[in-house]
């Protein structure tokens, strides 16, 4: 079977534009349904979202799908991507659905299964799901027909346990924290995790008016919450991004710190204390070089996936790793949680802070990145730019300028219509001509 609809993350695309319609929802709702009934009386799927419009939208569609199949819908509303995860286990249901586009605009939206295990759900599940929703899906008699039930306490279940992850019952007394949620599901329950911890929280990014999640602000726009933290003289900024699941860092001096950062950090101390199972970080392709090197001085090792946490996390369970992410802030820790939880990793950093009585400033330099360039090329609606022969030969020309000294990774993006283009070299100006020339022939071709 073949995925034409789910991409690395889902099903994903403008709203109210396919996939991203009410009738798509309905149909894949009905279509998971199907999917996940079993031999038994009583079917749950739980459906958290975040803060975009067309949430409201989609919420409806999936909830009419699922309860067409018999599934009993418990609907969480504004929750993070984790949450998701971790109430799907805790509510013993079949089948766990999220709402959200991530770090994407308001204009964006999308749709994330996961299993009764807490887990997103395989390539091949996806497949078998999508083949249901090209036929025919058989609908339940009226007799069955599942009902929906607005959960009230959802959120303060997350928020609960949370913080039983922050080590050894700490507190964080006298550690002012910049908090930005993006204008997303995280906007209630991460000032909270933090304030019942002890902390002086000052909130960045949680007044949600439907269109302005990810506006400015959040990981993937971290000045604003570094302003904040040079402005309030924080401690500590935390930049979770639209459903939560990523993270940047900020240090008391306003530098940010990416995930590579975030993870090397974790894994030296979780190796020193014995915690790092099998001595392995799992992270992407897109990985600093720098990182690498970090490890491998500390004898730790590195196995790298295809871009996604939902591939990192792939590779963590077959081997029975503990720690992953990626560059992007998604920093997964199986001990915690079934996929990656931005607040919970930002609680792992200020542990670090609280046990070393360390600024941020002394813990997020852990290694010196490799210099490293990513250029996006938008070619929606156009050809692959990946078969023009002209591409493929300034491809093969960079690579023979990098080898050796760097290299060079060329992907399409699994969320969004944009080819990447990402080169590393110690040489500054090789690595700029290198990414420059291929980026000018992929903008000839379209």
């Amino acid at each position: 079977m073949t995925r034409d609809l789910f991409g690395t993350d889902g099903v994903r695309g403008r709203a109210n534009s396919f996939p991203m319609t009410a009738e798509v929802a309905m149909r894949l709702g009905a279509a998971a349904g199907r999917h996940f009934r079993r031999d038994k009386q009583e079917h749950r799927v739980v459906i958290g979202k975040d803060t975009r419009r067309s949430g409201y939208m989609l919420e409806n569609a999936l909830t009419a799908g699922l309860t067409s199949t018999g599934m009993n819908v418990l609907l969480l509303g504004p929750v993070p991507t984790p949450a998701v995860g971790y109430l799907t286990r805790s509510m013993r249901a079949d089948l766990g659905v999220m709402i959200s586009a991530s770090h994407n605009p308001h204009s964006d939206n999308g749709i994330k299964f996961f299993g009764p295990d807490g887990y997103k759900l395989s390539d091949a599940v996806e497949a078998e799901i999508e083949g249901i929703l090209n036929g025919e899906i058989t609908l339940c008699r009226p007799e069955s027909i599942g009902r929906a039930t607005r959960i009230d306490d959802g959120l303060g279940r997350y928020v609960e346990y949370v913080k039983t992850t922050f080590p050894g019952g700490g507190r964080l007394d006298g550690l002012k924290i910049v908090v930005d949620c993006a204008n997303g599901a995280a906007y209630r329950a991460a000032p909270a995790v933090l304030w019942e911890l002890g902390a002086e929280v000052v909130p960045v990014g949680v007044s949600p008016d439907g269109f302005n999640i990810n506006a400015g602000c959040g990981s993937t726009s971290p000045a604003l919450a570094a302003q904040t933290v040079l402005q309030h003289r924080a401690d500590l900024g935390i930049c979770l991004d639209g459903d939560a699941d990523r993270v940047t860092l900020i240090d008391e001096k306003g530098e940010i710190a990416d995930g590579d950062q975030i993870m090397a950090l974790i894994a030296t101390r979780w190796a020193r204390a014995g915690r790092l199972v099998g001595g392995t970080l799992v992270a992407t392709v897109m990985s600093n070089l720098g990182l690498e090197r970090h490890l491998a001085e500390h004898g730790i090792r590195l196995r790298r996936t295809g871009v996604g946490d939902r591939y990192v996390v792939e590779a963590m369970r077959a081997g029975g790793f503990n720690l992953g992410g990626e560059q992007s802030g998604h920093i997964v820790m199986t001990d915690y949680a079934t996929t990656g939880d931005g607040l919970i990793a930002g609680l792992q950093f200020l542990a670090a802070m609280v046990e070393t009585g360390r600024p941020a400033s002394a813990l997020m330099r852990v290694f010196s990145p490799c210099p490293q360039l990513l250029r996006n090329v938008r070619f929606e609606g156009r050809r692959d730019p990946m078969q023009d022969d002209a591409v493929r030969a300034a491809i093969r020309r960079a690579e023979t300028r990098l080898k050796d000294r760097g290299r060079l990774l060329i992907r399409k993006s699994g969320t969004e219509p944009l080819l990447r283009v990402m080169g590393e070299c110690e040489d500054e100006a090789v690595l700029q001509e290198a990414v420059d020339a291929v980026v000018a022939a992929v903008e000839r071709a379209l």
